[in-house]
């Protein structure tokens, strides 16, 4: 498998269809923890990058030109808190992407997500366990730097991404002190944080499409508390 801009560019399609796919759950959960607005603001977002997709130039691509021009969408035509904070973080990954080369590799993948991650944290202040899409960013970055060496790309991703749903059950468990949920108080009990769940589709998504929520928001060992927010 090549890792260039033909597998960033399919990452960013699955990402879009699985978002569209699944915007009533997303909604549904930022109604109970936001503004209710995530999933319309996400979805419209990739529908433009979409659109910028298909003006890239045909033929071969490095694998960062996908991701720049999902973090020009983002930071310059998503509305809404989540939409320039997903911009920071396809743009640090897209510049880390660049800079080791035409295809993807897990050290860059590493970098750039802690970069964005480190971004995200200037702007919005969060920290991890103040029930934000940092606690899902944290541990992915961390599977992605304790990667073994000889890690694929794809498996890296992989790895990303059980990190980040890890992360979403545990803002379940949260009180929220950022954003619209640190004034919803106990109506956001049980209810995992829609930025954080944003985070955990993306890495998914670099190898699959998601269709449902449902099986993803059941913690292996426990209740469905999470998926009863749905």
């Amino acid at each position: 498998m090549e890792y260039d801009g033909t597998y960033t560019r399919a990452w960013i399609r699955r990402f879009a269809e699985s978002v569209a796919a699944t915007e009533p759950e997303l909604t549904r959960l930022d109604q109970r923890a936001g503004d209710g607005d995530f999933g319309t603001n996400l979805r419209t977002g990739l529908a433009l990058t979409l659109r910028e997709l298909r003006a890239l130039p045909a033929g071969p691509l490095p694998a960062s030109a996908p991701l720049e021009a999902t973090a020009r969408t983002f930071l310059d035509g998503v509305g809404g808190t989540s939409g320039p904070l997903f911009g920071l973080l396809f743009q640090e990954l897209a510049d880390a992407v660049a800079q080791a080369g035409p295809a993807l590799d897990v050290h860059s993948l590493a970098a750039g997500t802690a970069a964005g991650l480190a971004a995200i944290q200037r702007v919005g202040e969060a920290q991890p366990g103040d029930k934000t899409l940092v606690d899902a960013l944290v541990p992915a970055v961390e599977e992605l730097r304790h990667c073994p060496p000889g890690t694929r790309p794809d498996q890296a991703l992989a790895a990303a991404a059980r990190g980040s749903w890890q992360g979403v059950h545990s803002t379940a468990l949260l009180r929220a002190h950022r954003g619209r949920a640190s004034y919803l108080g106990e109506r956001a009990s049980g209810v995992p944080d829609p930025g954080a769940v944003g985070v955990a589709l993306f890495f998914s998504t670099a190898n699959a499409r998601v269709t449902s929520l449902r099986a993803q928001l059941v913690e292996p060992g426990r209740p469905g508390r999470e998926e009863a927010a749905l």
